[in-house]
């Protein structure tokens, strides 16, 4: 049995169909607990990496349940195949293999992709090699962009993906990440890691940073493009392994354990997973007590009953808080670049289902970037008084968790500063568990 520190614990590994493990799910129904906090991992690129997190997050759970009297929390760590760029460092990691920063991909990243992308190791070798070789041609660009893009063609992603809002005649285009000129994109994403101070970062030995007429230092922007694609795909990946997956899941604990407390909690993408579970809960589950969402890489109007601004549609979430017994709570931060930087990038260029709509940037934003919008009534809190007061016992909450959650470098900033004892208390706050 896998040791993550805290007992009793129990894991479900899903398929990218969202197909879970039949042992696993049978343990699962036999957890023997008052409370299940099940938490689903983000940008991880192996089961162990995600054992890590969750190992981190629970640790602080134990000594504040101490003085409950009648709760035994049971816990889940939910894995689903998705990746991590090993240059995206998460805090209080030490284990984590880091990679140079730069325009190149390092052995695990490569291998990480081949896995994501089945069958196709030939493209992202030869990715790889364009991305280490950086040539100062518009050609190459091109089969960059084209080898790129083949890796989510083939996987079945591409404009039939489900995005985070329902907007009603949206014209049905491909996202402009998988049909513009790449060399246009890799000169926006490099403009924004300037943004961040990362363009004129040392990197490899020789010429492949000077600027003057040169496109080679496009290619830290190339790995941007890579690094956005994959994440489009894990999006598209999250949102079906929740629906199809997860959600029918808890129905069936739902139906084994009626007394059962379920809290879920994600991070990153898995903030994305946990949040579309409840569109795949059967009608008659209420066993859902809390949701939680980390640092959510998906977008701020998922929950709306209306965009903004006069726009016709509505999140492809809405109403879905209705599901929980308790209340959805945003924990958000600006200290993350990963969601304050280049998810609005990556959204825009991705279209999500609503490329041609007028509005201000601020569209593009992430639930874990500025919280829960556009949905009423939602309360907004800081940490300190979500630690303080608690949160509402129901509806959506937005925690300002700055205070804590700003630690990390570039790329991602804070994306991944998660493991805090105070984010632990709001989990337990919001589930209502021996109200911490």
């Amino acid at each position: 049995m896998t040791d993550i520190g805290v007992e009793p614990y129990r894991e479900i590994t899903f398929d990218a169909d969202g197909d879970a493990d039949p042992a696993q799910r049978a343990a699962l129904t036999g957890v023997g607990a008052t409370d299940l906090v099940m938490f689903a991992h983000g940008w991880n690129n192996t089961p162990s990496d995600a054992r890590s997190l969750f190992r981190g997050f629970f640790a602080a759970f134990p000594a504040l349940l101490a003085s409950a009297p009648g709760v035994r929390l049971g816990y889940s760590g939910v894995i689903w195949p998705s990746i991590r760029f090993t240059d995206e460092t998460i805090p209080d990691f030490p284990h984590t293999a880091v990679a140079a920063v730069g325009p190149g991909l390092d052995g695990a990243t490569v291998d990480a992709l081949k896995g994501v992308f089945p069958g196709q190791g030939p493209a992202v070798d030869r990715i790889a090699a364009l991305l280490s070789q950086q040539p100062d041609s518009e050609g190459a660009f091109s089969e960059f962009g084209q080898l790129t893009r083949q890796l989510v063609t083939a996987s079945g992603g591409g404009a039939g993906t489900v995005g985070d809002l329902t907007v009603e005649d949206a014209p049905n285009a491909s996202p402009t990440l998988l049909t513009n000129d790449t060399l246009g994109l890799c000169r926006q994403f490099t403009a924004a890691l300037g943004d961040l101070g990362m363009a004129a970062q040392p990197g490899p030995p020789g010429p492949a940073f000077s600027i003057g007429g040169s496109l080679k230092h496009l290619w830290r922007g190339a790995k941007e493009v890579l690094r956005q694609i994959t994440y489009y795909e894990m999006k598209r990946r999250a949102g079906k392994v929740g629906q199809l997956g997860l959600g029918p899941l808890i129905g069936q604990l739902a139906v084994a354990q009626p007394h059962l407390r379920i809290h879920l909690v994600g991070h990153s993408q898995g903030a994305r997973l946990v949040a579309f579970a409840l569109k795949g809960l059967p009608g008659a589950t209420h066993t859902v007590k809390s949701v939680t969402l980390l640092e959510g890489a998906f977008s701020h109007y998922a929950f709306a009953e209306r965009l903004p601004d006069g726009l016709t549609g509505a999140g492809a979430l809405s109403d879905t808080q209705q599901r929980v017994d308790g209340p959805v709570v945003s924990c958000y931060s600006r200290f993350d670049t990963a969601l304050g930087v280049f998810y609005p990038l990556a959204s825009a260029l991705s279209g999500d289902d609503a490329s041609e709509l007028p509005g201000l940037e601020r569209r593009w934003w992430a639930i874990g970037h500025d919280g829960i919008q556009a949905v009423t009534p939602c309360t907004t809190l800081t940490l300190d008084e979500a630690l303080r007061d608690g949160v509402p016992d129901s509806g959506c909450v937005s925690v300002d968790a700055s205070s804590v959650v700003k630690a990390g470098g570039p790329p991602a900033g804070a994306h991944s500063d998660i493991c805090h004892e105070q984010l632990a208390r709001v989990v337990l706050a919001a589930g209502r568990i021996g109200r911490v």
